[in-house]
């Protein structure tokens, strides 16, 4: 007789994927909710004026904030990949970290000022990297080594974070719009515990193998990291009182981190006596998957700072003079919804190319050489309206297509990869390793916008456009060396 696990590889019930993507996609619909709906309106709550209900932020350091605590969320995936592989398992590392999700958006609700900022956006970071590093590993355990449903899978699971952070933005905006950022965070809470109580009453359908710890951490060294971690917040505290660290700092400190973070990775991978041979050579073939992922993200992650602040300062939003829409003006986090709804729309489409072509689809070196000259693209797109008066709303639209477009060929691609690449003995590091290209792309996209003018728009886009198409033909001449380093692994 088969056992569960085996029985919920082969079931096929929620379109054709196991029983078990269906709770995961519900409980990431809903953190996704909470996570795009607050951050569609934190950077304007920042540098908006205290008389608009905002903080009264420079712009400057605010997008630099935005990219630095982006990039501190899958920072910190690092630190929940570890206490899922040593402490507590992938399972129950997710749930807290949802927990964790919801104090920071409630402390956001209900803490005036700086303090519910600086404490909401600390404990969305630390919860939101437990998550994305753990419930990643989980939809991987649902399929078997071979499966080819695997891709698809993801690419599924790929549009319930969509759904979420198309309904977000759309919710938060039109309720901070009417009566301000603090309801907005408050209705981000709700989401987020909606999330919480689904996965409790499905909690069980997921295999037996992720409430176990792969590797576990021996009660004679919990004194020794608890002094680490303690000697770390120390620092940490010193620099802020100190002055070493600051908001108009605090982007390029979360930069400088990120990358010793990822090198230190890499190393650890590659000279740890538990990764040999097969796995090793596909540790080194994600090196150059890297680079290219964190181009692509430096672009596309600039929707939640340059592209925010272009709606706010930019574009026509005006729909008054339609009919049954006098007196309305579109709320700016409503431009964020662009790229959900393209996902959501695309995401099936996609699925089932790929299921459809099964063996015979691109290896995933070319879709990913692809994805990225895509996002290139879009940001050349901006040139034609460089000097523009007020930015027709559907130009933006029409940027966000082809920048989801490139999006789809890379990001749910590279999730699927990442637990393919991963070597047994650390599973959930491998799926930190993406994340942490997605981390430096973020933290980038806030050291960027502080380049960005409006009288300088078209040497920008233009140039990061430009150049971010030539990483990605790069990375298409590498693809036949990448793929043999992948051994066997598409």
């Amino acid at each position: 007789m088969a056992t569960t696990q085996e029985q919920d590889h082969q079931e096929t019930g929620f379109f054709g994927q196991p029983r078990g993507l269906a709770n995961l996609f519900s409980v990431e619909l809903w953190e996704r909710f909470s996570f795009y709906g607050m951050q569609g309106i934190v950077l304007l709550y920042m540098y908006f004026e205290v008389s608009d209900g905002g903080l009264g932020i420079d712009q400057t350091v605010a997008a630099g904030i935005v990219g630095a605590y982006g990039g501190s969320v899958y920072l910190f995936s690092i630190l929940g990949g570890w206490v899922a592989d040593r402490l507590f398992g992938s399972e129950r590392t997710m749930f807290g970290s949802a927990v964790l999700i919801m104090l920071g958006h409630l402390s956001l609700a209900l803490v005036p000022a700086v303090a519910g900022l600086a404490t909401g956006l600390i404990c969305i970071a630390l919860g939101s990297g437990g998550l994305k590093a753990t419930i990643t590993n989980l939809v991987g355990s649902l399929y078997e080594e071979g499966d080819t449903r695997r891709d698809a899978g993801f690419s599924i699971f790929y549009m319930g974070i969509n759904i979420g952070g198309l309904i977000g933005p759309l919710l938060t905006g039109i309720t901070q719009q009417r009566w301000g950022f603090h309801l907005g965070f408050g209705l981000a809470a709700v989401g987020m515990a909606l999330g919480l109580l689904q996965y409790t009453l499905a909690r069980r359908s997921l295999p037996e193998a992720v409430h176990h710890v792969p590797d576990p951490l021996p009660r004679s060294q919990y004194t020794r990291y608890a002094l680490i971690a303690v000697a770390a917040l120390v620092v940490i505290v010193v620099a802020v009182v100190t002055g070493l660290l600051d908001a108009g700092n605090l982007g390029n400190v979360v930069v400088a981190a990120i990358v010793v973070a990822a090198l230190a990775l890499f190393v650890f991978l590659l000279t740890s006596k538990d990764v040999q041979g097969d796995e090793r050579s596909r540790v080194l073939a994600f090196i150059p998957m890297f680079v290219g992922s964190v181009a692509f993200w430096a672009l596309f992650q600039q929707q939640f700072t340059v592209i925010t602040i272009y709606s706010d300062t930019r574009l026509d939003r005006d729909f008054s003079g339609l009919p049954l829409l006098d007196d309305w003006t579109m709320p700016i986090p409503w431009v964020q919804s662009f790229n959900p709804f393209f996902i959501i729309v695309l995401a099936p489409l996609f699925a089932a190319l790929w299921t459809r072509l099964g063996d015979r689809q691109p290896v995933t070196p070319v879709k990913f050489a692809v994805g990225i000259a895509l996002m290139g693209a879009a940001f050349l797109i901006f040139l034609p309206m460089a000097g523009t008066e007020a930015v027709p709303v559907l130009w933006v639209a029409l940027i966000m297509l082809v920048a989801t477009m490139g999006e789809l060929m890379l990001s749910p691609v590279g999730l699927s990869l990442s637990t393919k690449l991963a070597p047994k003995a650390y599973p959930v590091l491998m799926v930190a390793l993406f994340y942490l290209s997605l981390a430096l792309g973020t933290a980038l996209s806030g050291t960027l916008a502080g380049f960005y003018r409006e009288e300088n728009e078209g040497m920008y886009f233009g140039s990061l456009g430009a150049v971010t198409i030539g990483i990605g033909l790069v990375l298409l001449a590498l693809s036949p060396w990448i793929t043999r380093m992948m051994r066997g692994v598409r």
